[in-house]
């Protein structure tokens, strides 16, 4: 699958809006037939379940005392308890599924389930850091960055071999992860210790998310930590060494980086199958069309095919409520058509407007937005019954339809084929005013035929000469946020 369709989970949450015979959330073993024919409809490929992890009882008593983490909690959540916060996934206290989910049998048996429906299994993999209550930080306190004394954004942790001072998991650009201890990547055992966990890991699905990639990187890790002792980063990067030995065993197996700061392409060519394209989110929510044109078209076409495309995830603020529901509609086709990793948040197709932070299990029922629900669903239904997402999808620069009109900055335009000589075009036009341009159609034999193009989203069906076609490109003049998709037959 080369460009697959991921569905993200908030497993916790998501299942505990079930009921299993007596009323109790249900486990992963009682997921629902009817979910996973319905992912199945819709052209998922993937569905990575998001937190199913063993977390820290210790992490979710600090996040707890976090004033910030509990404004977030009473913003999404009113009125919540005490049960309702499980701690955050990306504190592990062990890769071990949690037996609130049904433990290791009931992952299994699910596993099972989505292979026999043609879906395979997506999880999280945190190689930066891990919960306070890990049985390494007793066993092998050496495997965590530490220092003689206090330091800031670190915690004293009693051993038997005596007190030592541990840090936290941090991003450098922000305040440290106060529920996390930080793994230390200048220790080759620390290495071996994190790649078998990876294999683990490995051995149970048929995919990755690793959070925050790029913070075990070499010269990230020894920068970051540069005030801490612990040598220079053994040779070479983790990745290269940890990517190869699980896809030795597993071919075919799906690697997904979180990363931003321009590493993505570096991360690429460490093994990665797919990065985040973060940048693009960006632009997409802040609603800058001819960005948006410009950051895709830059970037070389390998990039865009190896790049995660969403509108939202677990970290980022839901869609909905940053755009309406034309400019949602609009860039969600973006993202849908492009080449590469597409994403979908769970609640996203919905129209859900509340961010749950990730450290709870229960979220406020939001009700469905119709149009935008059926938008989804539909498109869904016919883009997993066409060409795109399979075969090659090519990023096409649109060219101005006269002197003067710069709207044709504000399209993104992807021509997809498989078999020869049909194909498919998305267009999207990304501004709230009409818009012309000439789309550049890029087909060997397209001055042999005429063509019928049916939008496979609408109901409009036309003609055009293919020799005009190649000389002069698909003349497009559509309206504020157009989302079509133009299906070319030859008529002969």
């Amino acid at each position: 699958m080369s460009h697959p369709l991921l569905l993200e989970i908030n497993t916790r949450c998501w299942l505990r809006e079930g009921s299993g015979p007596a009323g109790h959330a249900l486990t992963l073993a009682e997921v629902p037939e009817a979910e996973l024919i319905r992912w199945q409809s819709l052209g998922f490929t993937h569905i990575w379940l998001m937190g199913v992890w063993e977390t820290s009882p210790r992490s979710r008593t600090v996040a707890l005392e976090t004033p910030g983490l509990r404004a977030e909690l009473d913003r999404a959540l009113p009125g919540w308890q005490d049960a309702d916060v499980a701690g955050s996934p990306y504190a592990v206290a062990g890769y071990r599924v949690a037996d609130a989910l049904g433990g290791e049998m009931a992952l299994k048996q699910l596993r099972q389930r989505l292979r026999d429906h043609g879906l395979k299994l997506v999880l999280d993999f945190i190689p930066n850091h891990l919960g306070l209550d890990h049985p390494w930080l007793r066993e092998h306190p050496e495997f965590f960055v530490q220092s003689p004394g206090p330091k800031p954004e670190s915690w004293r942790l009693e051993t038997e071999r005596g007190a030592v001072w541990i840090a936290h998991g941090k991003d450098p650009h922000f305040p440290a992860w106060t529920d996390t201890a930080q793994l230390d990547y200048r220790q080759a055992a620390t290495r071996e210790a994190v790649r078998a966990d990876l294999e683990s890991v490995a051995a149970r699905c048929d995919g990755v998310r690793c959070d925050m990639a790029m913070l075990v990187l070499n010269d990230v890790f020894a920068n970051t930590w540069a005030a801490f002792p612990g040598g220079l980063a053994p040779e070479p990067e983790f990745w290269a060494e940890a990517i190869p030995a699980v896809k030795r065993t597993q071919p075919g197996f799906l690697f997904v980086a979180e990363a931003y700061w321009g590493l993505e392409a570096r991360l690429q060519a460490l093994g990665f199958d797919f990065t985040y394209d973060k940048s693009l989110c960006d632009l997409l929510s802040e609603r800058r069309p001819a960005d948006v044109q410009r950051h895709l078209l830059e970037t070389p076409p390998g990039r865009v095919d190896a790049s995660v495309h969403f509108l939202e995830n677990h970290d980022e603020p839901r869609i909905a409520s940053r755009l309406d529901l034309d400019a949602h509609r609009a860039a969600a086709l973006v993202v849908l058509g492009l080449p590469g990793l597409r994403l979908l948040h769970d609640g996203q197709m919905i129209g859900a407007r509340i961010r749950t932070p990730v450290q709870l299990a229960r979220r406020l029922a939001e009700p469905p937005e119709p149009d935008l629900a059926r938008f989804y669903r539909e498109t869904l239904e016919v883009l997993a019954d066409n060409d795109v997402g399979r075969g090659q999808g090519v990023l096409l620069r649109p060219r101005l339809a006269w002197p003067g009109n710069g709207t044709h900055e504000n399209f993104v335009l992807v021509q997809w084929q498989t078999a020869v000589p049909e194909f498919d075009l998305v267009v999207v036009n990304l501004s709230a005013q009409r818009a012309q341009c000439y789309a550049p159609l890029s087909l060997p034999a397209l001055s042999n035929y005429n063509w019928s193009l049916r939008d496979l989203l609408g109901t409009e069906v036309w003609g055009r000469c293919g020799t005009d076609l190649e000389r002069q490109g698909l003349y497009l003049d559509v309206g504020p946020f157009a989302a079509q998709l133009f299906h070319f037959q030859p008529v002969r």
